[in-house]
């Protein structure tokens, strides 16, 4: 049981450490099954796998990706500015390949059992299959990269990903060096992670568990 929990919390969003060694095919099989097998809204499985390995297009991609980059710096003013310069936020080239998650929200409409009232459900499945496939990257000791900074129109035109079926995530994926035992923007000083006690409520929203610290739950609004 306590090697699931050692994944977890060794899995870590993977820039800089790709070596861009070849995957193996039956490695990538077993990852891409663990994605496959998440649970999902009527059973849906509303997702889709694109591996991209074409150097033409990954290049393109990163491109993009720098120029929104760019958009995002412009946004930031001083220290906050200088800290971001040094902040690597892919690793599109390093890594061996990609792997582009889609969302079908069409795929068993319209009666979709248990999306009547939450229509956002299809998406948190592939938001769970990208979780299941992080983690089994993990435990084959592969490195995985959430690239965030493109365009979801401009994704969908550069792999003819048709009307209608959204692009949810460019993962990076392959063979790293390491990992780190902090994630980046904490490494960086970016941002400090959160403790457990402030995000957990008792019974309704902002009542302190017990033996909760005073200061451990933020206040409404925050």
């Amino acid at each position: 049981m306590s090697e699931i929990y050692e994944v977890i919390h060794r899995r870590r969003d993977v820039r800089g450490e790709f070596t861009g060694e070849p995957i193996a095919e039956e490695v990538l099989e077993r990852i891409l099954a663990a994605a496959h097998a998440a649970p999902s809204v009527g059973l849906t499985q509303p997702w889709d796998f694109i591996l991209v390995r074409d150097d033409d297009t990954r290049e393109a991609f990163r491109r993009h990706v720098y120029q929104q980059r760019r958009e995002f710096a412009d946004t930031l003013r001083g220290e906050r500015a200088d800290l971001f310069e040094r902040i690597k936020v892919e690793g599109i080239l390093e890594s061996s390949l990609a792997v582009v998650v889609t969302y079908d929200p069409a795929r068993g409409a319209p009666a979709v059992l248990g999306r009547h009232a939450i229509a956002d459900a299809g998406l948190y499945s592939v938001c769970l299959a990208i979780q299941n496939l992080w983690l089994a990257a993990t435990a084959e000791e592969y490195g995985v990269g959430w690239v965030s900074f493109y365009n979801e129109d401009y994704l969908a035109a550069l792999l003819g990903i048709p009307a209608g079926i959204r692009p949810v995530a460019w993962l990076c994926l392959g063979p790293v060096s390491h990992l780190e035992t902090a994630p980046d923007l904490e490494r960086h000083g970016w941002r400090d992670r959160r403790p457990l006690a402030a995000a957990v409520h008792n019974e309704r929203w902002g009542e302190q568990p017990a033996g909760a610290p005073a200061d451990a739950l933020p206040r409404a609004g925050h």
